[in-house]
């Protein structure tokens, strides 16, 4: 986590001199979906509504630097992918994302221009994920379905925010002289794994639990595993993905009048 924060702070104060000429306001609009213990490998299953706000510091025809805040929701059923049916565990957790990355364009682009109007791009930063797993009304985390709540083995309750590292693909079309379009996937590999609230092991004997107390219930709804026995892969951290359209405006920070040699190349 340090490094991270350590090149984060390398990457803005190379950045710190250099003038933008332009800045793009914009939001988001997709659906999020999560890749964890309840479901290993199936992109865009139970992909659920997203949406956010983006600001684009355009550096260059080749780079920007985007600080965004996304919101959406995230689930997991094993019933649903499959994976460990008999397990039966499940949950649903609405997710925040908020960081900054670097955009690095395939092609020269601008906003606006005549001549480099459309290209693909990648990206890659970082930035906090804020979750908070729920299952059946219950929030998962205060019930300590790990034994966190009694300490059993030394767990203590998880953290409800993760730095996380994004990067993905996308396209951008400029639409107008002002106006930007795009389409995007992201995934943010994160430092948690605990999103879906599935890790380590049990830590009850399921034929003694009782249905009708949650934290026991939900912690083995099948009620067949025995203490210790594997729940989740520790192993492993969750993935959160953010896919969709975005739509900006750009707002000229150089009004002086003539064309300079940007301006000339990109034929406004």
């Amino acid at each position: 986590m340090n490094k991270i924060i350590l090149i984060l702070s390398i990457s803005f104060f190379s950045i710190s001199n250099l003038f933008s000429q332009t800045i793009e306001f914009g939001v988001f609009g997709g659906g999020s979906y999560y890749l964890g213990d309840l479901n290993p490998g199936k992109h865009f299953l139970l992909t659920k509504p997203a949406y956010g706000i983006i600001a684009r510091y355009v550096i260059n025809d080749r780079l920007a630097l985007r600080i965004n805040a996304l919101h959406g929701k995230v689930a997991g059923d094993d019933e649903i992918s499959k994976f460990l049916e008999s397990r039966k565990l499940k949950f649903e957790s609405a997710v925040t994302d908020i960081g900054a990355q670097f955009e690095f364009n395939f092609l020269n682009y601008f906003t606006g221009s005549k001549n480099n109007f459309v290209t693909p791009y990648f990206f890659g930063g970082i930035s906090v994920l804020l979750f908070n797993p729920k299952a059946d009304g219950f929030k998962l985390q205060s019930l300590g379905t790990e034994g966190q709540k009694n300490s059993y083995k030394g767990r203590e309750p998880y953290s409800l925010s993760s730095f996380t590292i994004p990067f993905g693909v996308g396209v951008k079309y400029s639409l107008s002289n002002k106006i930007g379009i795009g389409f995007e996937w992201g995934i943010r590999k994160t430092l948690t794994d605990y999103i879906d609230d599935v890790s380590t092991t049990y830590y009850l004997t399921g034929s003694r639990i009782d249905p009708n107390i949650p934290k026991e219930y939900l912690s083995d709804p099948a009620m067949d595993h025995e203490k210790d026995m594997q729940r989740g892969n520790s192993k492993n951290n969750d993935w959160v993905v953010f896919t969709g359209f975005t739509i900006t405006y750009k707002i000229d920070l150089n009004k002086q009048k003539g064309c300079s040699d940007f301006q000339k190349r990109n034929n406004y």
